[in-house]
C-alpha cells in the first residue's frame, strides 16, 4: 500500500483528489493539508510514501515545502499536482526535489499512475510542459543579473537592492536594465515575473 499525503489549500479539490485516489486498491491517503508548512510534519506524522504538493498554498509554497520535505524526509517522493501549468513551475519544483509535475485536470487513471511511478523513484512530468522548458532553454541572465532580479521581486527601491546586495545605485540599475533587455520585458516587475514563469528566477 502507497500512503499519500495530500497537500492543496482549496478544500474541495483536495477532497475530490483524495476520493479518486482512496479508490485505487494500493493507494491510501493517509493524511490532508491545507498549507505548506504543515507539511514535513504530517509526512513524518502518517509515514507518507508520496506527497501531492499544491504549488501555491499559505504558509509555505509547494517549491519550498518540496525543499523541506526533502530534506526532511528524502524518502517520501514529491509529485506537484498544479493549475499552474508553467515551465517555469516545473523547473523550480524539479530543482526542489520533485520527482514529478502535472495538472489538475490530469484523468484520475493517469494521476495514480503517476503517484505509481513517483514511488517506485521515476520521474513523472506533464509532456507539454516539459517541451515548453526545454524550447525556452537556460537562462540568459548572469549570476548578478538573477540576484538584483530576485532582490527587486520584494518591491524594493534601486537603493534599497543596492544596500541589499552591496553594489552601488549605478551598478544596480545597468543590471536591472540588461535583465529587462535579456527578458523582452518593459518593466522591472515584467522581467522579475518573465524570469519567474521562464524558471530562471527560483524561489
Amino acid at each position: 500500500m502507497i500512503r499519500l499525503l495530500l497537500a492543496d489549500d482549496q478544500a474541495l479539490v483536495r477532497g475530490a483528489m483524495a476520493a479518486l485516489l482512496d479508490m485505487e486498491p494500493d493507494l491510501e491517503v493517509v493524511a490532508e493539508v491545507g498549507r505548506g508548512d504543515e507539511v514535513v510534519d504530517a509526512a513524518r506524522a502518517h509515514c507518507a510514501d508520496v506527497a501531492l504538493l499544491d504549488v501555491e498554498m499559505p504558509g509555505l509554497d509547494g517549491v519550498a515545502a518540496a525543499r523541506a520535505l526533502r530534506t526532511a524526509l528524502p524518502g517520501c517522493r514529491v509529485l506537484m499536482v498544479t493549475t499552474f501549468g508553467r515551465a517555469g513551475y516545473l523547473r523550480q519544483a524539479m530543482a526542489a526535489g520533485a520527482s514529478g509535475f502535472i495538472v489538475k485536470d490530469t484523468p484520475a487513471r493517469q494521476l495514480a499512475d503517476a503517484v505509481r511511478r513517483v514511488h517506485e523513484g521515476l520521474r513523472v512530468v506533464d509532456p507539454g510542459l516539459a517541451a515548453q522548458s526545454l524550447a525556452q532553454g537556460d537562462s540568459p541572465l548572469t549570476e548578478r543579473e538573477t540576484d538584483v532580479l530576485r532582490s527587486a521581486r520584494d518591491g524594493g527601491t534601486v537603493a534599497d537592492i543596492a544596500r541589499d546586495l552591496t553594489l552601488s545605485e549605478g551598478t544596480v540599475r545597468n543590471h536591472l536594465s540588461s535583465a529587462i533587455g535579456k527578458t523582452g520585458a518593459r518593466t522591472r516587475a515584467e522581467a522579475v515575473r518573465l524570469a519567474v514563469d521562464n524558471g530562471w528566477l527560483l524561489r
